[in-house]
């Protein structure tokens, strides 16, 4: 038995698009070995997750591979060797689960909504294994046992809606090692989940990979999650392998300006940077050495902020939800989204609210827009208690106070080019005399956010998920407003993207004299554009203090565990 499980020669996949052919993988070669997890790096679209559905056989038939190789099982002297690539149906369908099993991104999709959990297992267990129900599940009990889910008899008769992010999760696990799998593939398995979820489902990753003897080939676009499981890295752009090598070698010694990009152009929880590096910079060159913020700077900031008036004051703010009713309808007990929480927010701060999901920041949010009805509590905004605002009040304070979303997918009409999307909102407030006006201003938004005027007439689809949120913030500041909450704006971009975005936001603070709500599960992005930030935790303020000190002196164990879950 060779210790090569999978070897990869000269892969390429094409597909054919109205532009041409795209080469969604070109020529690409690597191997995994017995016991190692490889792990693939890179920006969405680099091909990452069509090399992993290419092992699988999972890619449509309108995909073209030319040429190429996957070779799986290699005899002691690699004479032969399964090319997966030349299977058919049914021979494949007994390698998938079996012998390779996949772990996908997204597990509320992956998991079937109107079958309990432990169904769902236990049918890919008797899928393979052709034994009796009883003992499918108690395979599956033991299994959930060993993925450290809690009350494994209520999950097994649980629905995936019953459960969080990472419970589903480690569901997902279980049904992937149901039928003891030779290599794992895990694509973006933690990409959804919060930072201390995140760093369970890596820690249960590696005593799985030590208990099975697994081969795991670990996709992310997050290097600090790269850096925490694989020891073999690769790193791919534009359906190309730029770079190898070990961890240390990658992370310590980066050779490729598109890897040296992407590990710079995170941000820093050791340095207050004024500008986040980019990768493009990296690429054309002519990137500059960081510059730092200086003390006398931080300091000159805090005092011009912070000897004003709160612009906002939020006052034991609660918003609940109905948990149960009894049988004539009446609320019986409530989800306490929000509980009593009070902060003020000063004009041109940035306000960065932290938290897991589930924890309240964005119903927080929505509240103060009024977007959320409040059980108590006020939310003054320039003297104005906004909970109790009539109709009128509201259409006056919209064109104040704006929200960018966190989803720039779903955040714009399909149906409507993109200029338009942006001076609607103009159009609505009556804030200019004529459509050319209209149309100039629109114009004057796309350049200030980084796009054009060509690009007036294009769909949301024609844009990538960066572009969509750029277009998102120039409608957000098309009313020209002083007050903009970002929900979880940059937390679905790649970091090199994500980069870019904060860079944005705050050249359009000092720009425009904005200030920001910014919510983030990611401490370390809330640190680096907050001047303040609350900590939240099933409803409640944590703390609350300056964004440096929340992060070198911590006061909540709550704190502690989210910045020690930073990878």
């Amino acid at each position: 038995m060779s210790d090569n499980l999978l070897t990869i020669q000269n892969l390429s996949i094409h597909f054919s698009t109205e532009n041409g052919t795209l080469k969604a993988v070109d020529a690409n070669s690597f191997t995994i070995k017995r016991g190692e997890t490889i792990g693939i790096v890179g920006e969405s679209g680099s091909g990452k997750s069509i090399t992993a559905l290419s092992i699988m056989q999972l890619l449509p038939k309108v995909a073209m591979v030319p040429n190429g190789a996957i070779n799986f099982e290699a005899s002691a002297d690699e004479t032969t060797s399964l090319d997966l690539t030349k299977l058919d149906k049914g021979e494949m369908q007994q390698i998938r689960g079996s012998k390779i099993a996949m772990i996908f991104q997204e597990p509320m999709t992956s998991l079937n909504p109107v079958m309990t959990c432990g169904q769902q297992v236990v049918e890919a267990i008797q899928l393979h294994q052709k034994i009796p129900f009883q003992t499918a599940k108690k395979e599956t009990l033991a299994l959930f046992s060993q993925v450290k889910l809690p009350e494994v008899a209520r999950i097994f008769n649980a629905y995936p809606h019953q459960l969080s992010g990472g419970q589903k999760q480690r569901i997902m696990i279980a049904m992937a090692l149901s039928c003891r799998p030779t290599l794992l593939i895990a694509d973006e398995p933690t990409t959804a989940l919060d930072v201390t979820v995140q760093k369970g489902i890596l820690a249960l990753l590696n005593e799985i990979k030590t208990a099975y003897q697994l081969s795991i080939l670990f996709i992310s676009h997050d290097l600090g999650v790269i850096r925490a499981i694989a020891d073999q890295v690769l790193v791919m752009k534009k359906g190309k392998i730029v770079e190898a090598g070990t961890v240390d070698a990658i992370f310590k010694h980066a050779q490729h300006p598109y890897t040296k990009g992407l590990l710079a152009c995170r941000p820093s929880l050791n340095q207050h940077l004024k500008r986040l590096p980019t990768v493009e910079g990296f690429e054309t060159g002519t990137i500059e050495t960081p510059a730092l913020v200086d003390t006398a700077s931080i300091a000159a900031r805090k005092e011009k902020i912070y000897t004003q008036k709160p612009i906002l004051q939020v006052k034991n703010l609660a918003t609940w939800y109905p948990a149960k009713k009894n049988f004539w309808g009446k609320t019986t007990s409530f989800v306490k989204a929000v509980d009593e929480v009070s902060f003020d927010v000063f004009k041109g701060e940035t306000f960065g609210l932290v938290g897991e999901s589930g924890c309240g920041k964005s119903t927080l949010g929505r509240t103060i827009l009024g977007l959320e009805k409040a059980q108590a509590g006020q939310v003054i905004y320039h003297q104005k208690n906004l909970i109790t605002a009539d109709d009128a009040t509201w259409k006056t304070l919209r064109k104040k106070m704006q929200i960018i979303f966190q989803d720039p997918y779903s955040a714009l009409n399909p149906t409507q080019p993109i200029g338009l999307a942006i001076m609607e909102p103009m159009q609505v407030h009556r804030l200019w005399k004529n459509e050319k006006q209209y149309k100039e201003k629109t114009i004057d938004l796309l350049e200030t956010v980084g796009l054009n005027a060509n690009q007036f007439m294009r769909f949301p689809h024609e844009f990538s998920g960066g572009q969509r949120q750029r277009i998102c913030i120039a409608r957000a500041l098309a009313l020209q407003p002083e007050f903009i909450i970002c929900d979880e704006c940059v937390s679905s971009l790649d970091v090199s993207i994500q980069a870019q975005i904060l860079n944005l936001l705050m050249d359009l603070r000092e720009k425009f004299d904005l200030t920001y709500i910014f919510i983030s599960h990611d401490l370390s992005v809330v640190q680096f554009i907050s001047d303040r930030i609350m900590v939240m935790k099933d409803g409640k303020k944590i703390e609350i203090g300056d964004a440096d000190t929340i992060y070198t002196n911590p006061q909540s164990a709550y704190t502690k565990e989210l910045i020690g879950a930073i990878l």
